[in-house]
């Protein structure tokens, strides 16, 4: 296993979400829940019109000020910046989907156990797809995301080469969900990758996912 395999499954060796890996992440982290939590209430609130225009320009305001602070952009110049820790660590924060340090995040939280892995995630009001219940892109990238991770339990990792999504009933919203997948190794490249998104013990949605390890390992990308 390369270098970068064991960073990143170290990474989601244990239940416990990794703490970050400088107080630099941990005020991101700050800033990326308050940015949740703010997108929770804008999505279920209704002030008066004026008060949405005086927020809007408030907001606008900040984003013009935190644009004129120094600025690294991608996974890749962080790293090379040196301040920010491994790829492991730096991807841990910023990823699309489960990135701690990225709002975007639905708080998708996953570990790894010998070959399986286990997951917890709970879509808020922005996820919302039919009424009261997770939009389906968003639960094909969560699942995406989980099988992805999911594949370091064999400690190689991989791109995804497909990715099939089953919706076997509606996945509810605010609701606290788990997440479970196994691998299995199917050549020195290849990974295939089932696992679900479930609700006491029902399967709401299932993905299949086959993973190719690049030549000479992610970090070549």
């Amino acid at each position: 296993m390369n270098d970068d395999d064991h960073e990143l499954y170290d990474t989601f060796a244990s239940e416990e979400i990794t703490p970050p890996y400088s107080e630099h992440w941990e005020a991101k982290r700050r800033v990326a829940q308050a940015l949740r939590d703010l997108t929770n209430v804008l999505m279920t609130s209704t002030p008066p019109t004026q008060e949405l225009n005086r927020i809007a320009q408030r907001l606008e305001t900040e984003t013009q000020e935190f644009a004129k602070t120094d600025r690294l952009f991608g996974l890749i110049e962080f790293c090379r910046d040196g301040n920010h820790g491994s790829y492991g660590q730096v991807n841990h924060e910023m990823n699309g989907v489960g990135g701690w340090s990225n709002p975007l995040n639905p708080g998708l939280n996953l570990w790894l156990d010998d070959h399986k892995a286990y997951g917890t995630v709970r879509f808020g009001w922005a996820y919302e797809g039919p009424p009261g219940h997770a939009h389906g892109g968003y639960i094909a990238a969560v699942l995406d995301q989980f099988l992805g991770m999911a594949q370091m339990a064999t400690r190689q990792s991989g791109m995804t080469g497909s990715l099939k999504i089953s919706y076997h009933r509606p996945t509810p919203l605010n609701t606290d969900l788990t997440l479970e997948a196994e691998t299995t190794i199917l050549s020195e490249r290849k990974i295939r990758v089932v696992g679900r998104i479930l609700l006491d013990g029902q399967v709401t949605a299932e993905g299949d996912g086959l993973f190719i390890r690049p030549k000479g390992g992610m970090l070549r990308v």
